[in-house]
């Protein structure tokens, strides 16, 4: 069985995808870090050097990739993946999708704490953040919603949102 979280960066999908892992005896890949040792640089790197164009290719490739290894997993996407190519419909058909919904007032406070880290957001003042996950939101929440099953994060712990994950299969 190969599960995949998707969800907004700052959605606690890298976190959750660990202890799930650990929980389940599941193999975990995190899409971002494939990326990033494939390539011998940083994703702020890859943006910076290479630009989000060559990084969303890259990203495709490595999805395709992880997607045919028999194996199971759990796979750790970055918040854009879903919304690229057909990688929604990929997600659907080789994984059991998971949705880490999570409000725009949460997000904010997570981001907040580390923005120089995520390339997306780096620049954008503290107080242009709610307004920037808010209207990202709207785009890809189109495609989250596509998700086989949504978990909500708002006010719930790691392992209360692991719990709930694991009840599903």
């Amino acid at each position: 069985m190969k599960i995949s979280l998707i969800g907004y960066m700052g959605s606690g999908k890298s976190h959750v995808a660990k202890i799930l892992s650990r929980e389940m005896q599941i193999k975990l890949i995190d899409l971002d870090r494939q990326i990033s040792s494939k390539n011998n640089l940083t994703i702020p790197e890859i943006f910076e050097k290479r630009g989000e164009i060559y990084f969303r290719k890259e990203e495709r490739e490595t999805l395709e990739e992880v997607l045919a290894d028999p194996e199971d997993l759990i796979l750790s996407p970055g918040g854009g993946t879903p919304a690229y190519f057909n990688n929604m419909e990929l997600l659907n058909r080789h994984t059991e999708s998971i949705f880490l919904r999570t409000s725009v007032m949460t997000l904010t406070e997570r981001l907040l704490r580390n923005k120089d880290r995520r390339p997306l957001i780096a620049k954008i003042p503290p107080e242009g953040l709610p307004e920037f996950i808010a209207k990202h939101l709207f785009e890809r929440n189109a495609f989250y919603a596509q998700a086989k099953f949504t978990v909500d994060t708002d006010r719930k712990t790691i392992d209360q949102i692991v719990a709930e994950i694991k009840k599903l299969f």
